[in-house]
């Protein structure tokens, strides 16, 4: 029994080793696209629906943007601030025994908020600019491209899903090219998502406290 017991990972393990898979295939990803691609390069991995598309985000998720160099250092605070709220809660549910569903959901929440933190942090000052002309180096001889939080975020999954244009009779963009997903996003970026879908979904089952039998007491436990 007791052999047993030391074989099981307790929760807040789990979390980590999740936390650190996901962070090990978004990094691997993010410096092979920045070592190998210029800006607008893409892949092919599955024809029309998609591609490995080579882009820079120098703000928020998907593309968004908060603008200029305070903008840029205030969102990288924010998203220091952010991932140390979310990683006092990470420990706090694995200690009250939360529900693993929501422990899971949480450290993905937590990687992928890191995931794009690095990015920020540090590949200004390891890599050299990237161009549509020239693929970055890492650790160049000059030094990096920008200032410590001051890093441009690499994503590069792209899945339009759907191409067609709008019609004629619509106004304002009658003729015009719609795109069905659009944005260019990354590991970080879906962890995040998926952490915060599944939160929604299976909220009720996450935060349902668990009934204690009768004759049960914490004194018991």
């Amino acid at each position: 029994m007791g052999s047993k017991r030391s074989l099981s990972l307790t929760s807040l393990q789990k979390a980590v080793i999740l936390i650190f898979l996901i962070l090990i295939v978004d990094q691997v990803i993010k410096i092979w696209v920045k070592t190998t691609m210029c800006i607008g390069d893409s892949h092919t991995i599955f024809p029309n629906w998609f591609f490995i598309h080579f882009t820079e985000n120098e703000g928020m998720a998907y593309g968004m943007k908060l603008g200029g160099s305070s903008g840029k250092l205030i969102l990288s605070v924010f998203r220091i601030i952010a991932v140390i709220l979310i990683g006092w809660w990470l420990y706090r549910l694995t200690k009250q025994k939360a529900h693993m569903g929501l422990i899971v959901c949480v450290a993905m929440i937590f990687a992928g908020a890191m995931g794009n933190i690095i990015d920020s942090a540090f590949y200004g000052l390891i890599f050299s600019e990237s161009s549509f002309m020239q693929v970055a180096t890492l650790f160049p001889k000059g030094g990096g491209y920008a200032g410590f939080l001051y890093g441009k975020v690499v994503d590069m999954l792209y899945f339009p899903i759907i191409e067609t244009h709008y019609p004629q009779w619509i106004p304002g963009l009658g003729g015009q090219e719609f795109i069905f997903f659009s944005p260019v996003f990354n590991i970080s970026d879906s962890s995040i998502t998926t952490g915060v879908i599944l939160l929604l979904i299976f909220q009720k089952k996450f935060f349902t406290k668990k009934e204690v039998p009768a004759g049960n007491t914490a004194e018991d436990k």
